[in-house]
């Protein structure tokens, strides 16, 4: 093997790696990675700025997709909660990107696991992608939670 290919080598199995740390050793969803609170809050903040387009039932409208159910939990499954705040702080609202605080994305996230069937904990969600990386999303509940 030549020099030149081993940094990429190595890049790439950093990169797995990584991955795989983040939902082997970190948190899971099933594990109450947000309060009921938060939850509570991130349904005011839904209602108010990603409804009109996603609808008040979380079911989607038009070309805008569902974030409650089956297909939303298995487009997730295996990625990480760190995923799923920097695409929806990143893209969301549509017509105004990044225009939440990362407190209200943080709530926002809160509302959609709780509405997915995922349980409430006594810690906030944080607003931190690194911190939200380390927590899994996997769709069928481990037979093992520790909860």
């Amino acid at each position: 093997m030549t020099m030149r290919k081993m940094p990429l080598i190595l890049s790439i199995a950093a990169a797995l790696a990584g991955t795989a740390l983040a939902q082997d050793a970190g948190k899971s969803v099933w594990q109450g990675v947000f309060t009921a609170d938060q939850a509570d809050r991130g349904s005011a903040v839904y209602a108010e700025r990603c409804g009109a387009c996603h609808g008040a039932a979380l079911n989607g409208t038009g070309e805008a997709p569902a974030l409650v159910g089956g297909e939303f939990v298995s487009h997730w499954d295996t990625m990480t909660v760190g995923d799923l705040y920097d695409r929806v702080r990143t893209t969301m609202p549509q017509n105004d990107p990044q225009s939440l605080s990362r407190e209200d994305y943080a709530d926002v996230l809160a509302f959609l696991l709780k509405n997915n069937g995922f349980p409430a904990g006594a810690q906030p969600l944080d607003r931190r992608s690194e911190v939200l990386a380390t927590i899994g999303i996997t769709a069928e509940k481990p037979a093992s939670t520790g909860s």
